[in-house]
């Protein structure tokens, strides 16, 4: 009796650690383009949308981070330079992507993704919100850079950061109300609690890429917003005019970016500070404590000295060996992660008992 042969199964992922994958890029001859994208589309199978996407940009050796809803895809990706208009020609082909529009990271590098992962979410971004709470199709007047430093201009014009602390702190624009939030779930709601009041007065809203205000001008306009406006392409196409067409740039500090590029300077400036010496840094990192993974600035000064950790506890724990780190991060990381937030943002400087002094006094 003849044995039947076992079918291979496709694998649709990246098999390869982070070490392995790192290697691999180092070793790359060639340029790649970073871009970002995205488009609200309905995809009524978003399994066999991820599934024919991976094929076809593995083949190309793309890599990024993609989410793909029923709603639509939202896209941070690295394409070798050599097969950018072959990835550009077959993405268009696909009708529910068809021109649509790119915003090309402002600073290249070659090291902004390791792999290529693409996942099927809920929501192409996390609102929080229910279903009827807003309609993606009435979303607010998009502006141009142009556009947007006019209306800056106006006194009565209120300018809203729709992005997470994190992000602000490091750069926003001049006037901006940024909210201490680490989830965008978390502060449309507070936001409109903040600007109840101002229902009537021009509402302009930013985010990194413009994928944030399409929900949240959506989202105001349903709360009886009547003028409510949006950076369209986020501060990544604001930074592009700025330069093309010579405009006055009123953007201070770094842009926050999702890959391993970690920023964008737009300006020449840095606003921020190190949390632990306070002198000027926009450098982010996470505690080396897996069990703590604390995002927050540190400059590298502080982060030889603290082998990049946040505090003298994290630090202790951060040289054990990888097998007690394991023990302890089984033991600890759960409740660990519920006495602070995503991140922390000092608002005095360190001499006065910043949050972030006291957070770390805990551990000393």
């Amino acid at each position: 009796m003849k044995k039947s042969k076992k079918i291979k199964k496709e694998v649709l992922k990246n098999l390869l650690c982070k070490k392995d994958a790192q290697k691999i890029v180092d070793a790359e001859n060639f340029e790649r383009v970073t871009v970002s994208f995205y488009k609200y589309i309905e995809i009524k199978d978003t399994q066999k949308m991820r599934d024919n996407l991976w094929r076809a940009w593995s083949k190309l050796n793309c890599f990024g981070r993609i989410y793909i809803a029923t709603e639509g895809i939202n896209a941070q990706m690295s394409v070798p330079e050599h097969n950018w208009e072959q990835f550009k020609k077959e993405l268009y082909a696909i009708s529910e992507f068809d021109n649509v529009p790119f915003k090309i990271g402002i600073i290249q590098d070659s090291k902004s993704f390791w792999k290529l992962a693409i996942t099927v979410k809920k929501n192409i971004v996390a609102d929080g919100l229910e279903f009827g709470e807003y309609d993606i199709e009435n979303i607010g007047k998009h502006l141009t850079a142009a556009d947007f430093n006019a209306a800056m201009n106006n006194p009565e014009t209120v300018v809203v950061d729709m992005r997470n602390q994190y992000e602000s702190e490091i750069g926003h624009f001049d006037g901006a109300m940024c909210h201490d939030v680490d989830t965008f779930r978390d502060q449309l709601p507070m936001v409109a609690d903040d600007i109840a009041d101002k229902k009537h007065k021009k509402l302009l809203l930013y985010c990194t890429g413009g994928i944030r205000c399409e929900k949240a001008s959506a989202y105001f306009k349903g709360k009886g917003f009547t003028d409510v406006n949006q950076l369209h392409g986020g501060v990544i196409a604001y930074k592009h005019q700025v330069e093309e067409q010579g405009l006055e740039n009123k953007f201070l500090g770094s842009n926050y970016v999702f890959d391993g590029r970690d920023k964008e300077n737009i300006g020449g400036q840095i606003i921020s500070h190190c949390h632990q010496c306070g002198e000027l840094s926009d450098r982010h990192v996470n505690c080396k404590n897996k069990s703590c993974n604390l995002l927050f600035l540190q400059c590298e000064k502080c982060a030889e000295k603290m082998t990049t950790a946040c505090s003298k506890k994290c630090k202790r724990v951060a040289s054990w060996s990888d097998e007690k780190q394991k023990k302890y991060y089984r033991k600890h990381s759960t409740g660990s992660q519920k006495q602070f937030s995503k991140s922390l943002r000092p608002k005095q400087s360190l001499a006065k008992k910043s949050p972030i002094k006291k957070f770390i006094s805990l551990f000393k």
